[in-house]
């Protein structure tokens, strides 16, 4: 009974627990410095209280928020940039893609390749908001289109894909 002990299976459990919440906080780290920028580490801005609470509902440590803030107001900090990219998927559902990065010209070249093996190409800029309205910080479709169950099978991995990438911090869609 070699290599069946309680341990192993507990630490694939936690192993990738642990991976999807260390992605989590990554991204929430990112919004926070970037905020905490804007704000010149004011806690009591609203913008930057509401991604703390958000953190904090995740339970991400707060040493890594103070860090996180300490990182947005320190002189040499990274000037973090939203940027917004539009595409559309199969049965012509649009993606909204929201990137955080550091550097604008590889974040586009690394999302137009992934769209490109994907078999997608960027669409001009306000071409697929028209679907949506923003919403606080979201998006929520306006108008939704119905997909096949292939193309909504093909979209959920286009869009698993593309939420991978470090850059990304959300993507929304019009699908059904």
């Amino acid at each position: 009974m070699s290599g069946h002990n309680k341990w192993a299976q507990i630490k694939r459990q936690k192993g990738a627990a642990d991976s999807a919440k260390s992605n989590l906080w990554g991204k929430l780290g990112k919004r926070i410095a970037v905020e905490s920028k804007k704000a010149a580490g004011d806690v009591n801005s609203p913008g930057l209280r509401a991604i703390i609470e958000t953190a904090k509902k995740t339970n991400m440590p707060k040493d890594t928020i103070e860090r996180a803030i300490a990182k947005g107001t320190s002189a040499d900090a990274a000037n973090l940039e939203a940027i917004t990219y539009e595409t559309y998927g199969p049965g012509g559902s649009a993606i909204i893609i929201e990137t955080l990065t550091d550097s604008r010209n590889r974040t586009a070249q690394e999302i137009k390749h992934l769209l490109s093996e994907l078999g997608l190409a960027l669409a001009s800029p306000h071409s697929a908001l028209w679907a949506f309205e923003r919403t606080g910080s979201a998006y929520v479709p306006k108008t939704t289109v119905a997909l096949s169950e292939s193309d909504n099978e093909t979209l959920m991995n286009i869009l698993e894909k593309i939420d991978a990438h470090d850059d990304v911090e959300e993507v929304y869609t019009n699908a059904e």
